[in-house]
């Protein structure tokens, strides 16, 4: 799409959006259905696309994309007519007799910008709760994915209704000017510095916008106890490390904070779970391009980051290909452990003792996620308590993208706004208060004579619940 069609496309989509044609359930669902349709169909296509991008492998395409894209929009027609039903809300006696309700009604033309990492997956993900909540969508890839940006846009137009459903694709000009139209809510997944850009535009015309980021998201790993429980830990994050597109996600481990006694532990098993799982690298996703591969070559050039290097280290730039790396105390004023690695390099932090992980995380912007391996329900209570971040996982890693029933999103730095299941239905909702009052009874209190707010009975009308009174002498409940 060319970037001087980017106006005629917003405003056609905003033209098909006030037809009220996304307001049915019947749209709603088709839209839904004819995503699962694609997810299905085109299979081999996104695995193909991913592969030609990124380099992944078909499992990994399956697990992190296309299966959890399936999971999500099962998901989101399995509870479609439960989310858009108005929910009824009880009213102050005061107002009786009345009926009050929240009806969710649809924004209106969003615009979900798309990150390289996932490229599929970050695509669709927010387009099914847009669709669900009976938007007009306008979808922007990420460039930087070339072969998954074209796929999006050939099959999105072939599935899905092509009037009120678009694909843009195109460069930072194009997105720039995207940004120039007005638009009822922006998505943005990617990184802070063109998240600020992002913001400052939608400022223009008051447009809300939902930011998914990173960080620096820390995994804490305690003694345990058993050798078992170790090994399970160690091989959990070593695959919320390295698997998942060679550790450029941004819910991925960025570092490990581990007592010094238990370190050695720790590293030796990292070593022999990366020489089991991944004799042979060939499996693991490729850095996406030059750009990339430089910066983190560059976080391991540093003379006093490379004496750290522990394990791996080594670099391919014609492959672009980096191994999985283990580094042991790198200095915390080095650039590798105040930015976010995005990459395939884990640095190991020691403290004299774990419960002094909770102070180093505080010190730092608020992470996307905390992980915590520990056995210690004091420890749990401590970092639930005394530590922000966007989600907090104990003794497991990633899996909470997955589950539905919990939102995913960031705090501070690391983003705002949530999403996934029914959070992504109201992220892209404004849920409107609906009053119905009736003529049957009219109290005085709102004319003169202004003294009548004296009268107990006046003042308990606005605070004392009658209805739950009557229903508890009745032996019943609320609804």
């Amino acid at each position: 799409m060319e970037s001087v069609g980017v106006e005629g496309v917003a405003n056609e989509v905003r033209t098909a959006f006030e037809s009220g044609k996304t307001r049915s359930l019947a749209w709603r669902r088709s839209q839904l259905k004819a995503l699962q349709r694609l997810l299905y169909e085109e299979e081999e296509g996104m695995f193909r696309a991913l592969k030609e991008d990124l380099g992944k492998h078909q499992a990994e395409a399956y697990r992190d994309e296309v299966g959890i894209l399936i999971k999500s929009v099962n998901y989101a027609l399995e509870n479609l007519k439960k989310w858009t039903t108005p929910r009824r809300v009880h009213i102050p006696l005061l107002a009786f007799p009345t009926r009050g309700e929240l009806v969710p009604e649809p924004l209106g033309v969003v615009l979900v910008f798309a990150s390289w990492n996932f490229p599929i997956g970050l695509s669709l993900e927010p387009l099914i709760g847009a669709i669900a909540a009976g938007n007009a969508i306008v979808l922007k890839p990420s460039e930087l994915a070339p072969a998954s940006c074209n796929f999006i846009a050939k099959s999105v137009s072939k599935y899905l209704d092509n009037m009120l459903v678009k694909v843009v694709r195109g460069g930072p000009d194009v997105g720039q000017k995207l940004l120039e139209q007005k638009w009822d809510k922006i998505f943005f997944t990617g990184s802070s510095r063109v998240a600020r850009i992002v913001m400052a535009a939608a400022a223009k015309h008051l447009t809300p916008v939902a930011v998914e980021l990173g960080g620096k998201s820390p995994a804490i790993f305690d003694s345990l106890g058993s050798a078992r429980d170790r090994k399970v830990a160690v091989e959990r994050i070593a695959g919320a490390k390295w698997v998942p597109c060679s550790g450029q996600v941004c819910i991925g481990v960025d570092y490990v904070l581990v007592e010094e006694q238990y370190a050695p532990v720790l590293i030796d098993q990292l070593k022999a779970t990366l020489e089991k799982f991944y004799p042979r690298f060939d499996c693991l996703s490729r850095i996406i391009n030059e750009q990339h591969f430089q910066r983190l070559s560059n976080l391991i050039k540093d003379p006093s980051v490379a004496a750290t290097i522990i394990h791996g280290g080594s670099l391919d730039s014609e492959t672009l290909f980096i191994e999985p790396t283990i580094l042991l105390d790198p200095p915390l004023d080095a650039e590798i452990m105040n930015e976010e690695i995005f990459g395939p390099l884990l640095p190991i932090i020691t403290l004299k003792k774990i419960e002094d992980s909770i102070e180093f995380i505080r010190a730092r912007p608020k992470p996307l996620v905390i992980y915590a391996f520990t056995k210690d329900e004091k420890l749990k209570s401590r970092i639930t308590a005394e530590t922000s971040s966007g989600s907090l996982t104990f003794n497991d890693t990633m899996i909470q993208f997955a589950c539905d029933e919990l939102p995913f999103g960031g705090v501070g730095g690391s983003g705002f706004g949530q999403y996934h299941g029914k959070f992504s239905f109201d992220l892209f909702s404004h849920t409107k208060a609906v009053l119905r009052r009736s003529f049957l009874l009219e109290f005085t209190f709102r004319y003169p004579p202004w003294d009548a707010w004296k009268l107990p009975f006046m003042r308990s009308i606005y605070h004392f619940d009658y209805v739950s009174l009557l229903l508890r002498v009745l032996g019943l409940k609320r609804s």
